[in-house]
């Protein structure tokens, strides 16, 4: 299996390779240089593999929740190519990357939280591999208390850091102290070809047309008279 990855649904940008479970990765904080920086990593990693677009069983992608506009350019990329070599996709929540980073045992929670800015967190948990609560935007302060020897991943914990502690803090199960802070900040393309290659093994591939972005929030700027 050949299976190219993308991710640029926060500040930092990467590109996978997959062969047959060996993984090659290319990654950089780009700032808001990814369009720069993608396709080069992409192409980088295929001419070191001695491959071409041509040869890809499949393309990956981080289907979000994130930037809004790191979003657009991971689908926007995927399905060109996609089209272009007439393969399948597949999308993998950037929350469940992230989540998939952290080394912990099938039984311990990971509580994802990204810094979704306007004074949000895109949060989403993950037990085993698996969806214990789907990607959310909430304020820091409704964000639940993670259970009893969580791990936290993302970079949400450090944007709001206050208001997280002081909301815990006030649920009666005293979970505020009951947590490890991952040093995963970020969801990375190696995770999104980990994720992806079970699935696409098991035929859950798509159509190029059907690559989209999980938003999750629908709005991208306050206006003036919502600053506050």
């Amino acid at each position: 299996m050949i299976l190219l990855a993308l991710e640029t649904a926060t500040e930092w940008c990467s590109a996978a390779l997959w062969l047959d479970g060996e993984l090659r990765l290319q990654e950089a904080h780009a700032g808001n240089r990814h369009s720069e920086l993608l396709l080069p990593m992409a192409q980088h990693l295929l001419a070191e593999a001695g491959l071409r677009y041509v040869d890809l069983d499949a393309i990956a992608y981080g289907a979000g929740p994130g930037s809004f506009t790191g979003l657009r350019i991971a689908c926007g990329v995927t399905q060109g190519l996609a089209l272009a070599v007439g393969c399948p996709v597949i999308g993998v929540g950037s929350l469940h990357a992230l989540a998939a980073a952290v080394p912990v045992q099938p039984s311990t929670e990971v509580l994802a939280l990204l810094d979704a800015r306007m004074g949000e967190v895109y949060v989403a948990r993950y037990r085993g591999g698996v969806e214990m609560a789907a990607p959310a935007v909430l304020k820091p302060g409704l964000v639940p208390p993670p259970t009893a020897g969580a791990y936290i991943a993302g970079t949400g914990f450090a944007a709001y850091e206050a208001e997280l502690r002081a909301a815990w803090a006030a649920c009666s199960d005293g979970a505020d102290h009951d947590y490890t802070l991952s040093d995963v900040r970020y969801p990375s393309a190696a995770q999104i070809a980990h994720l992806a290659a079970p699935r696409l093994a098991a035929g859950e591939g798509r159509p190029a047309e059907t690559a989209e972005p999980i938003y999750v929030r629908n709005k991208v700027a306050l206006k003036k008279g919502e600053h506050g």
